[in-house]
């Protein structure tokens, strides 16, 4: 049984000798009270750092507390679940990831909710790039070098991922289908070990998110061949993308955004995705994401960030399909 971890990520004070300040809502407006934040991964992970860099920055402007819980188990889909099944008053929020929002419907078969219908979006709030890396004592140096030599000798290259279904194997899966070449998938439960092997030769390449392999990139233990995205990467600005290496047709990464539960009402929404926009002005607080190895990310609004959803469910709902991929 996962119990929730509780953090409580004040908002700022006002207050100055000698002065008062108005009260930041008047009676009958929202919010009244803290706002209860769910997180589907453990304390530590991705998701649940760039949660609670945005929120902390958010409250800020919302004049009121956020609580963190994280609720992991089953890829992300308890915790998410738990939020579709929330009173929808504002007061319960999801800051979930790629995985329970549009890939895990299709690996599993029954998640407990519909994505698409069980929440009203409020928008992005990063991207999470892939990078192309391999041993750094391997000969190949390119992205066209990778695919020669997984043409010459189909299955002979192995690549690492944190498991089927995983965005590090979709990627991969992804990259195969675009390119007509067929490697080898070793599915792994622990990150640390996928890179240690990589490191050590076990492995030849992985199409890995970028703050797991950092160090060892920065280090010389890993050959960054190119970042899985449409533009370079903030924290790796000298990687260049697949497109620019001549690779068309090919995008792969992760996200994470903010819900809420389904018929929270518009204005509540509005609210939420206008100090999250604000929240995302502030340099010191893209740059803390940014120091993640994320890229800060905002939708327009609400209705956007609900036509990106269906864009990718789409997308890798087909890869999974045409892959016949299925959960560890």
């Amino acid at each position: 049984m996962n119990i929730p971890r509780r953090t409580v990520l004040t908002g700022a004070v006002l207050a100055a000798a000698g002065l008062s300040a108005a009260p930041a809502w008047s009676q009958g407006t929202y919010p009244q009270r803290p706002i209860r934040v769910i997180v589907p991964f453990a304390a530590g992970s991705a998701s649940d750092i760039v949660g609670r860099i945005a929120l902390e920055k958010m409250a800020d402007d919302l004049g009121q507390r956020f609580v963190v819980e994280n609720q992991p188990g089953a890829s992300g889909n308890l915790g998410t679940a738990a939020v579709a099944r929330a009173e929808p008053d504002g007061y319960t929020i999801l800051v979930s990831a790629s995985g329970p929002l549009a890939v895990n419907q299709f690996l599993f078969p029954n998640i407990g909710y519909d994505p698409l219908t069980a929440f009203e979006p409020i928008s992005l709030l990063s991207t999470l790039p892939n990078v192309i890396v391999v041993n750094a004592n391997l000969p190949i140096r390119s992205v066209q070098d990778l695919i020669d030599a997984a043409k010459k000798d189909p299955g002979k290259l192995n690549y690492g991922s944190i498991g089927n279904g995983s965005s590090q194997h979709l990627a991969a899966a992804y990259f195969e289908q675009v390119t007509g070449t067929r490697m080898t998938h070793v599915p792994y439960r622990v990150t640390g070990q996928l890179v240690s092997d990589l490191v050590a030769g076990q492995l030849q390449t992985s199409f890995q998110l970028i703050p797991n392999v950092l160090g060892q990139i920065r280090g010389g233990q890993l050959r960054t061949l190119a970042i899985t995205a449409a533009r370079r990467s903030e924290v790796l600005p000298d990687v260049p993308t697949v497109t620019e290496v001549g690779l068309t047709g090919y995008e792969a990464y992760g996200w994470f955004a903010m819900m809420a539960p389904k018929n929270t009402p518009a204005p509540i929404v509005q609210r939420l995705h206008a100090a999250y926009i604000k929240a995302m002005q502030d340099p010191a607080t893209r740059q803390r994401i940014v120091g993640v190895g994320a890229e800060p990310a905002t939708s327009a609004s609400p209705a956007e960030l609900s036509a990106f959803m269906q864009a990718e469910a789409r997308k890798w709902g087909d890869i999974i399909r045409t892959n016949n991929i299925t959960p560890n």
